[in-house]
């Protein structure tokens, strides 16, 4: 029997274990924690046969070395037992290539960008749905891709967020539809430079069939020639997008509109702030391009409430709105939270610090915020750098816990209409990752 090792117990690691499992082959994961919850897994695994090592990190070995690795979204794809690896023709891939090769037979979506994946990904698969397909949303949202592959019944479509780890360990995934949301700088520290950046998301949208730009974007704007035969959205109306009107997808006169047809109004979309209608516009080009319904993709529109930690509103206090942002973790998607809230603001902000360009964020704090509460590891260099910038109005209170009682005070003192945790950041100085962070700054407001 041929060997196979996963890397990574989270919730890739371990579908990937189990459809190596299911297609025949030994299998191993391992991964460097060990905590109980990870021992459960690891107990859960066994039963079924997979052998599983906590609290070791993967070696080559001559005695048990695997003729396939399989990785989870966060192990970098440069890491040098992976490098090692495929220098002696181990065949190395991500948890995603592994599911398209199971699925390929089904068309698939795939939505990459720096951001505006997640809400793109979950109105894609909402108005696959309303059209009544079977069209799981998977990858950095939902199920692991290999989850949905282990389904037993094959789904009529697969809804891929994919994010630039994933797309840079699947080599063959090769989509119906890709649908490319937004760039700007990201992950940098792990991609090096902006262009391997732009080349790993964009080698995703070479292999798709058809492809979804979004015009609104300066960058990708700017690199039309890239993809001259792409459907091009923009909120700005059919002038913006010059040379593709007959491949247009756009808002004019309130209505969303796709290359010609109004589909549905733009304001029946409850998500605020231009970026959404910017996202709504390439769910609807996805969705009219796989042949859905105009009244399928109304009805979704409609019934849809919006993406967990994404300008989620917890609660209203003495009319004074909670606002989840937690997945807001670079300063260009901070920069798109505070544009689309109400000014005067109290921002929550700090974390793990990413490399990028601040000062757009910086200048969107002068004109919108009241008064700016940091926590995490970023917050003394945060405090400088708008001290830098002439803004004072800075407190460092070091945990959510802190910040929204502070931020209440602030709030009724400032006349603030909006409390606003918008990290600009990563989590894992304090958090697992950016869904616990959102869901304890909901915790806390709700015990407010």
């Amino acid at each position: 029997m041929a060997l196979a090792h996963a890397i990574g117990l989270g919730k890739s690691g371990i579908a990937a274990a189990k459809l190596l499992h299911r297609e025949g082959w030994q299998v191993t994961v391992s991964d460097r924690q060990i905590s109980d919850s990870l021992r459960e897994q690891q107990q859960m695994l066994e039963s079924l046969g997979i052998e599983c090592h906590l609290g070791t990190s993967f070696t080559l070995s001559e005695s048990d070395r695997p003729e396939r690795i399989v990785i989870s979204p966060g192990v970098p794809w440069d890491l040098p037992v992976l490098v090692e690896a495929r220098s002696q023709g181990i065949e190395v891939l991500g948890e995603m290539e592994l599911a398209w090769r199971s699925l390929q037979q089904v068309p698939w979506v795939a939505i990459t960008g720096t951001n505006g994946k997640t809400t793109t990904t979950a109105l894609i698969a909402a108005m696959f749905q309303a059209a009544g397909l079977n069209a799981p949303a998977c990858g950095n949202i939902g199920y692991a891709a290999c989850e949905v592959a282990l389904q037993e019944t094959a789904p009529d479509w697969v809804i891929a967020e994919v994010s630039s780890y994933q797309s840079e360990s699947s080599s063959t995934l090769a989509p119906q539809i890709g649908v490319w949301t937004t760039f700007t700088p990201d992950h940098l520290s792990r991609h090096k430079t902006l262009e391997n950046y732009y080349q790993i998301k964009a080698q995703l949208l070479r292999r798709s069939q058809q492809q979804i730009c979004n015009n609104d974007d300066p960058y990708l704007s700017q690199a039309r020639a890239d993809w001259p035969d792409a459907y091009w959205t923009s909120v700005k109306g059919k002038e913006y997008l010059p040379g593709t009107p007959a491949k247009g997808i756009y808002i004019q006169d309130r209505w969303a509109i796709d290359r010609g047809e109004p589909i549905v109004p733009a304001g029946h979309l409850k998500m605020v702030g231009t970026h959404n209608l910017q996202n709504l516009l390439m769910a609807l080009g996805a969705a009219r391009l796989a042949g859905i319904e105009a009244g399928a993709i109304a009805k979704a529109v409609e019934s849809f409430p919006g993406v967990p930690h994404r300008l989620e509103v917890i609660r209203e206090i003495e009319g004074i709105k909670f606002v989840n942002d937690s997945k807001a973790t670079n300063y260009d998607a901070a920069e798109v939270g505070l544009s689309a809230v109400t000014a005067p603001v109290i921002l929550i902000a700090g974390g793990e610090a990413k490399d990028g360009d601040d000062r757009q964020w910086l200048a969107k704090i002068k004109s919108k915020a009241a008064a700016v509460l940091l926590i995490g590891n970023a917050a003394s260099l945060f405090a400088e750098r708008l001290n830098a910038v002439g803004y004072e109005n800075t407190e460092i209170v070091e945990t959510l816990e802190r910040a929204l009682p502070r931020s209440l005070e602030l709030a009724r003192h400032h006349s603030a209409n909006v409390v606003l945790l918008s990290p600009a950041c990563a989590s894992f100085d304090q958090y697992a990752n950016f869904e616990v962070r959102g869901d304890d700054f909901r915790q806390l407001c709700l015990s407010l």
